[in-house]
Order: structure tokens, then sequence, then C-alpha cells
């Protein structure tokens, strides 16, 4: 059917426009499936390439030449008082983002995949009604849900469009640099938001309920990491939580419990960055007969089906880890099942990145889990002050660590934190879905003088055959 017409109909509907939902309709389309993709927003990408992963990394990019124009004095070079145009640093960062959107749009038309622009709700197990759109209904053999999450505020204080409270969304958009900002949250976007907004000149507290930041990240990978919050920031507050928060038009006045000296505090503007709920509500998938659990996300198996056979669900909206790539994945596994591949997430790993100064990476199995699982591991530990490459980086703060299976020896997590963790930690998800053992990472030939050494030269310390440190097991 063309548009215009009131209902249509297609092999696989995909409601959802960001990482997961597009790669399941492209990989669909290249399947040979006729595809509708059904997005909320003009523009495809999602809240990744719109209001997340993308516009973050080029404020953080920013962020990171600030800082070392800083660091370069140590090393006998002198900058000037940096002068920040933020009109400047937005258009840069939305020029970006504009010429990913620009290709996706490109590549699903290439696709010959149809692209409605509209609020999608079931209205039954095979149909769906549309709103904004010329088009009433779809009338679909498969639908993929990739709708996503949205940023979790604090109770009784709802985000407002030009509030003082801003989410990431609105932090992003880089409207002002306040002169004081609280960050309620130590989790990654946080650190990353309030990392950005540090280097641009603003005083930052940070607040963190539990007694460290990045809860549930490995301690070894968290300790440069804190070093470097506690002279980024102005302040930093573990086992602190926010008991009150107003705002006017003057700013955000906070009343913490824990551990912060000052139990009422104000700020120019607050970032709450405390998780991400999913998008499933107000879907109709009770009308549907599709099954979500009490936390909001919809259950699925291991080919990424929902209760109802025939209906998919992929990324956020599915269940954590909240990752983009891992959205992308299942997007792809749901449309290779429907187009009746022998396809299943059996992902042994999902590796992380937190785009921070340093950054922290890690995949698979991590030591304090190893210990609640009752996991027999042993650990492997090359610190960055004994690597060339890191020492002319300005890095030596680094580690990277390896965790072996005890009686097999075979790779089964990996942590990195320091420059270009982003980078290193592809080699240690690709070592853990390959099986591969101690031996051969450290067979492998890495080249010198780079931070890919420190992989190697770890599991040459676990085999007890380092070069440049002690070999020393644990």
């Amino acid at each position: 059917m063309v548009m215009g017409e009131e209902t249509l109909e297609t092999q696989v509907a995909v409601v959802g426009g960001g990482p997961g939902g597009y790669a399941a309709a492209f990989r669909a389309a290249d399947l040979g499936l006729d595809v509708t993709l059904i997005n909320a927003e003009e523009r495809l990408g999602g809240v990744c390439l719109l209001r997340g992963c993308i516009p973050s990394k080029a404020l953080l990019h920013v962020t990171h030449l600030l800082h070392e124009a800083e660091e370069a004095e140590e090393w006998g070079i002198k900058f000037g008082e940096p002068d920040v145009d933020l009109e400047a640093v937005r258009g840069w960062k939305e020029g970006v983002v504009d010429r990913l959107v620009s290709g996706l749009h490109k590549l699903g038309q290439e696709r010959e995949i149809m692209v409605i622009p509209a609020r999608a709700t079931f209205e039954g197990a095979n149909r769906l009604r549309l709103e904004g759109s010329d088009i009433s209904h779809v009338q679909f053999e498969h639908a993929i849900v990739a709708t996503g999450s949205r940023p979790r505020p604090l109770s009784d204080v709802p985000f407002e469009e030009g509030g003082r409270v801003m989410d990431s969304d609105a932090a992003l958009d880089l409207m002002t640099v306040p002169q004081t900002l609280l960050v309620v949250g130590g989790g990654y976007i946080g650190l990353e938001m309030g990392t950005v907004y540090a280097a641009l000149g603003s005083r930052v507290t940070l607040v963190e309920m539990t007694d460290g930041l990045l809860p549930g990240v490995d301690r070894d990978l968290i300790r440069p990491l804190a070093r470097r919050a506690d002279d980024v920031f102005h302040a930093v507050h573990l086992n602190t939580k926010v008991a009150s928060l107003e705002q006017d038009g003057e700013g955000v006045t906070v009343t913490l419990e824990g551990d912060a000296p000052d139990e009422e505090q104000q700020f120019d503007r607050a970032i709450v960055a405390i998780g991400r709920r999913p998008n499933s509500a107000e879907l109709g998938l009770e009308e549907a007969g599709v099954e979500v659990g009490e936390d909001g996300f919809i259950v699925v198996d291991e080919q990424m089906r929902t209760n109802r056979k025939h209906i998919y669900a992929v990324g956020d909206v599915a269940g954590e880890p909240l990752l983009a790539h891992k959205a992308m994945h299942e997007g792809k596994v749901a449309a290779e099942v429907i187009a009746g591949e022998p396809a299943a997430f059996d992902a042994r790993c999902v590796p992380a990145v937190v785009y921070t100064d340093p950054q922290v990476a890690w995949c698979g199995l991590m030591e304090q889990e190893a210990q609640e699982q009752g996991r027999s591991v042993r650990v492997a530990r090359f610190p960055w002050r004994a690597s060339g490459r890191a020492l002319t980086q300005g890095a030596a703060e680094g580690l990277t660590k390896l965790l072996f299976e005890a009686e097999t020896e075979r790779l089964v997590g990996m942590g990195v934190v320091g420059e270009g963790a982003e980078n290193l930690i592809a080699e240690g998800a690709l070592a853990i879905e390959m099986g591969a053992v101690a031996q051969d990472l450290a067979l492998t030939i890495h080249p010198h003088p780079t931070l890919t050494e420190t992989e190697s030269e770890a599991a040459e310390a676990f085999l007890g055959q380092a070069t440049h440190i002690l070999s020393r097991q644990s």
C-alpha cells in the first residue's frame, strides 16, 4: 500500500527507531522481508544517537582535549586559558548527530524500508494503531518492540522542560554552564556529565547513595577514577542521598542525608542521573497479550521472543544491560529468527565502557561476581606504571586486570582503567567469546610500545612469564 491509506500490511513491524530498532529493521530487510519501521520521532537514532551515546561522546571529546591541554604543562608545553564558545560546541555536536541521522535515513531508503513517524500502540495481537500519521493502522505478521528507556526522576521531582533540575537529555543540550552544579548519581551518566560540566567551568558536587562510584563495577578499576574525581569535582559525597529538592527561579535547594558535611546546600542547577526505566507502558502490550515483568521490562527468551511468539522485544525495553551495542545485537537476532535463521542471543559477555577520565571498561565476569557465585578464578594484574606507552601518555595510574577460570585457565573476565580503555576492551571480549586461555593471550605478539601490550603482559604475569613486572598470582 501507499501513504495516505487507512491500513498498511507488512511482514515485520518494528516499533522504535533507536539502535535496536533500526538494526532489526535493516537486518530484516537484508534478509528479504517487507519491513515497516514506526518511530515516534521524525529522526531515526533513538536516545543513543539523538540524546545519549553520540552527543555525550562528542562533548567528552572536548573535555578530553581541555584536560590534555592542562596536563601538557607537565610535558613542557603551555597553552593559554581556553576560550569556550558554547554555541560553536553545540553546533559541532549537533553536526555530528545530523550527519549520522542522515546516514541512517539513506540506509533505510536504500533497503526500501517504509519509515513512518508516528506513535504506535497495540490494539491486538497482529495490529497497531498509529497516531500522527496518515496511516491509521498497521497489520503485521511479526512485530519487534524497540521503544528504549527514559531517565528515572527523583520521587516527587518531575523533569520539566526548561527547569533547573535536568535529566541527561537536557544536560546534553548544554544551554548554559552553571557556576555551581549538583549531580545526583555516581553511575556512568552522572560521572560523564559531571566531567563535561566540570571541564567547562562548573563547580560540581556529586552525591552517590552507595559507598563507591560506579556501583557494581570492580573496585580495582574504580580507584584511579575515584582519585581523579576528587581532583576534578568540587566535592564527592558517598553514602549520601537527596532527602528533598526544591527549585525556583534562583536555583536549587537540596537537603542531603548521609556523609555530606552540610545537610542543606544550594546550587544553580542539578542533574539527576539515578538510572533509566523501560518505555513499556502505554504501548497497549496488554491488548496483544505480551507479558511484562514487575520491573517494566518485557519478558523475552534467548531468541528475543515474547510469550506471543510472533512478537519480539529488543534493547532497553527487554532488560539490562541498557547498552546500545547490546540492543543492536538483539535486533539482528530477532530479525534473523523471523527470517528462519538459526539465531539466538548467546553472548558470553557484553562489554561496557565509561568515558570518564580515566576511562573504565570491562567485560565478562568481575572478581566480586566470581566470589558471590562461588566460582574459582585466578586474577592477573598489570599496572600501567610498568608500561612504556602509558608513561609517554601520562597514564601511569592505569590498570589491566584479567580473570581466568582456575581449572582451565580460560579467560572469563577483563577490566581496564586508563587511556583508551574503550578500544582495549574489545580484545578481551573477543578472547572470552573464542574461549581463549592465558597462553593464547601471552603468545599473541602485541606491537610495542602500545597499551595493548598490557593485555598480553597481564597474561604472562599469570603464567609466571612477565618481563616488565614480577609475576604474582592470586
